[in-house]
């Protein structure tokens, strides 16, 4: 194909390469009829299709076409199931062709940094391994079938806060080691068609044009050779970001940017080559994008539907069964309690909200299963707002039944994309109704409809928890079948419970100030911390109760090279078997710890999985190799990965906590053990969490640079940040009530708390684009100039800053 494409960069003009470079309107790309390019359309997911059937917009508030909703990504990470990931890729991808879809974009892969993190319902993990291989699989199901997908956020995207004008300051390991492995083992694995970077900053350079990320790193160093698309907004510098390996500026609907290249090329400061090599990309994408414009692609939303309830079972984790309360019996005498119970929680807020084809309720799919009456009360408000009657008439009920459901949750105006989440509280009203049943905790049994974790100061007086995530359409016929036994819960967190919010590492910093976010912690994310520092947790990363139980035995560990070098593999074997009444799956982790090293490292680190599904009494061999990269750090200075002669504890478990076999591997490499750096102190004991200036300082290798500040103002300065002048004032309020006029008397609370988070966070650059090119830049640029009291520039027009 490639000479195809360099035979079509030739045919193209200047004109026509500039417009291929931005998109034709909010979700489609031009099209070049002369040369047979389609103009195709690119669209949300990540767990389901969201095409708008009318008006556009980039957060979830306008109509689309209904479509099957899959669990979110924290749940599908919860399966621990890469075949199941790929089933799901291949059903969206038909989806995709059935509506002319040619890119779906996602999966989401940014790292869960902190349980706050307001996205967090569509990144699958804390932990990079497991993200790279659950990402991986999503891919290839969708382009198997001749669908692009788009890797996002392309990276350190970890919180929404000033997403769109914050600098992160990370040290280049964490940066190597965390924020980038999923991005690479995708990137490397599946080559998706395209990458979505992100709005922020790293190192001061906005990633729609960060030179380290997109060039030396995605393009060179991975050898990325697809379509870098921007975030919906997230163009800075156009001209830099062509030169630095951006491809296509998203959404369209202006000649803005296509002037602007022109004009760059008429000057010398673009080359021709630099312009064929960031659109060439673009040229491929639709060459190979003209299977999805066929209108008889057809799906089946039945057997779809049917897929979203697997995946909905094995995204379900039981993580506490006292007494065995579960599973209910089906004669059973049981009470159903909360609003969620009949208004579900399937799926999070903001643009990747999908209509779906179906859905269902847990009360309802609960009856379907029950040979026995089962009541129901609400229990609580949906609103959050006390109600003691609902509580006095929970427990009235509750005296005559055998077992309680009690469904509570994160209603959608707890998480959302646009804001983070304050606190790590369930709403106080479902937290009291669980309080007012502590009589009755020998047969409570709480489900949890939430994306991110929560706190639970009720672990202890309930016999039961089921943590059901946001399940989908089909999610509710799920839970009842897990309730009920029929299908037995096998998933696992994939991200850590803390007892509180603060015991997370990275708490102090987040989200930091407005323009920058410091990640002090480091590699301390999640379970790395917890388990280093021996801080006691809610529920462990990896842990999922069964109704069977599992034992492992035998555990084998070798290496065929006396030297250990890149080319070298461990290999490890050992048996697991069904020691229960019912068949389940169980998913065995491997994680690994280095002895002495001469850098802080984690004690323990994710390095490989399996899930094996095992009848009654029945083993399996499981036989999974360790190759250099497992074993290894980045080295900043040597700017590459390296392994030490040392010892390495090689743990086999049920959970990061639940440790059943381990051995000790001594590896002789090339690098012995350097003497530890003693700046570092801070981070070989994380436990007192003492990453003070002289300690980050020691980490980044460098002064931790000042944040911008916020006057004068810029191009750059975000809505909220001009609210102190009075003219600025004015136009946030415009924007704010434009956007209430769009939303109109039904939008929820959780869509107004969203609009208003995202278009205060907007640079004001942005208001070229949200007016349709109305607003030019030099009226932008007139407008700042007044609110920085510079009155002859006002008069005389000319460019503002911006940084």
């Amino acid at each position: 194909m490639k000479h195809s494409i360099d035979n079509m960069l030739k045919s193209l003009t200047a004109e026509e390469k500039a417009t291929l470079s931005t998109g034709k309107d909010f979700w489609t790309l031009h099209g070049v009829p002369r040369l047979n390019l389609p103009s195709i359309m690119l669209t949300d997911g990540p767990h389901g299709l969201r095409k708008q059937s009318g008006a556009s917009d980039h957060i979830g508030i306008n109509e689309s076409v209904p479509a099957t909703c899959f669990p979110s990504a924290v749940g599908l990470a919860a399966s621990w199931n890469q075949q199941l990931l790929v089933q799901v890729g291949d059903a969206l991808a038909k989806e995709c062709l059935a509506e002319q879809v040619s890119v779906l974009l996602g999966p989401g892969v940014n790292i869960k940094r902190h349980p706050m993190g307001g996205r967090n319902f569509e990144y699958f993990s804390e932990d990079p391994y497991l993200t790279g291989t659950l990402s991986t699989a999503w891919v290839n199901g969708v382009q198997n079938l001749g669908i692009g997908a788009s890797l996002k956020h392309f990276a350190l995207n970890n919180h929404e806060e000033g997403r769109m004008v914050l600098d992160v300051v990370a040290d280049e390991r964490t940066v190597r080691e965390i924020y980038l492995p999923g991005f690479e083992m995708c990137v490397k694995q599946a080559k998706p068609w395209t990458v979505m970077c992100a709005y922020n900053k790293f190192r001061g350079q906005y990633l729609s044009e960060n030179e380290y990320l997109l060039k030396a790193v995605l393009r060179d160093e991975w050898g990325f050779n697809g379509v870098v698309v921007t975030d919906w907004g997230a163009n800075h510098s156009r001209v830099d970001g062509i030169i630095n390996g951006q491809s296509l500026e998203m959404p369209g609907g202006t000649d803005v940017s296509s002037k602007k290249i022109l004009s760059s090329l008429e000057r010398g400061e673009l080359s021709m080559e630099q312009l064929d090599e960031s659109v060439g990309p673009v040229v491929e994408l639709m060459a190979k994008s003209a299977d999805a414009l066929d209108s008889r692609a057809v799906c089946n939303f039945d057997v779809h539907h049917e897929l979203a309830r697997t995946a909905a079972e094995e995204s379900c984790v039981l993580l506490k069964n006292g007494q065995n309360v579960l599973p209910l019996n089906q004669n059973s005498r049981v009470l159903v309690v909360g609003a969620l119970a009949t208004e579900t929680r399937y799926q999070g807020s903001g643009s990747s909200q999908i209509i779906p084809t179906r859905l269902e309720q847990p009360l309802d799919e609960i009856k379907k299963l029950a040979a026995a009456p089962v009541s129901y009360t609400e229990g609580y408000l949906i609103s959050g707002e006390e109600n003691s009657e609902l509580c006095a008439e929970a427990i009235t009920l509750a005296s005559d039944v055998e077992k309680i459901i009690v469904v509570v949750g994160l209603t959608a105006a707890y998480e959302s994309e646009g804001f983070d989440r304050s606190h790590m509280g369930l709403p106080a009203n479902q937290i009291s109704l669980i309080e007012s049943l502590a009589e009755f905790h020998d047969r409570l049994v709480v489900v949890l409809q939430n994306g991110s974790p929560v706190e639970m100061p009720f672990r202890d007086s309930v016999a039961a928890i089921v943590e059901a995530y946001l399940g989908g359409q089909a999610g509710a016929s799920a839970l009842a079948r897990i309730l009920y036994g029929q299908a037995n819960p096998s998933g696992k967190l994939a991200e850590t419970f803390p007892v509180q919010l603060e015991d997370v590492p990275s708490n102090p910093w987040f989200p930091g100030e407005y323009r920058q976010s410091q990640y002090r912690e480091g590699l301390y994310v999640g379970y790395r911390y917890f388990e280093t520092a021996h801080k006691p947790v809610l529920f462990h990363f990896g842990h999922g109760l069964s109704y069977t139980s599992f034992e492992y035995a035998d555990l084998e560990v070798s290496c065929a090279d006396e030297a250990f070098s890149p080319n070298s593999e461990v290999t490890l074997a050992f048996t697991v078997t069904n020691t229960g009444d019912v068949s389940g799956a169980e998913i065995s982790q491997i994680y690994l710890g280095q002895k002495n090293s001469s850098v802080p490292r984690p004690s323990k680190e994710l390095k490989a999985y399996e899930k094996r599904h095992l009848e009654p009494n029945e083993s399996s061999r499981i036989i999974i190799k360790l190759d250099f990269r497992a074993f290894a750090f980045w080295d900043k200075e040597m700017n590459d990965w390296v392994v030490e002669s040392d010892d390495f504890e090689i743990m086999v478990g049920a959970s990061v906590a639940d440790i059943r076999l381990s051995k000790t591997l001594t590896l002789r490499t090339e690098r012995a053990i350097a003497e530890p750096n003693s700046a570092l102190a801070a981070y070989y004991e994380p436990n007192q969490l003492n990453f003070d200036d002289a300690a980050f300082t020691a980490l980044l290798g460098h002064d931790i640079p000042e944040p911008i500040s916020v006057k004068p103002f810029q191009m750059n300065s975000t809505l909220s940040e001009i609210s102190s002048n009075w003219l600025g004032a004015r136009l946030h309020r415009s924007a704010l009530n434009q956007a209430e006029k769009m939303l109109g008397e039904t939008a929820g609370e959780s869509e107004r708390a969203m609009t208003k988070a995202m278009l205060s966070g907007m640079p004001l650059r942005g208001l070229i684009m949200l007016s349709g090119g109305k607003m030019s830049e030099a009226l932008v640029s007139r407008l700042i100039h007044a609110m920085n009291n510079r009155w002859l520039k006002v008069l005389l027009g000319g460019p503002v800053r911006s940084e």
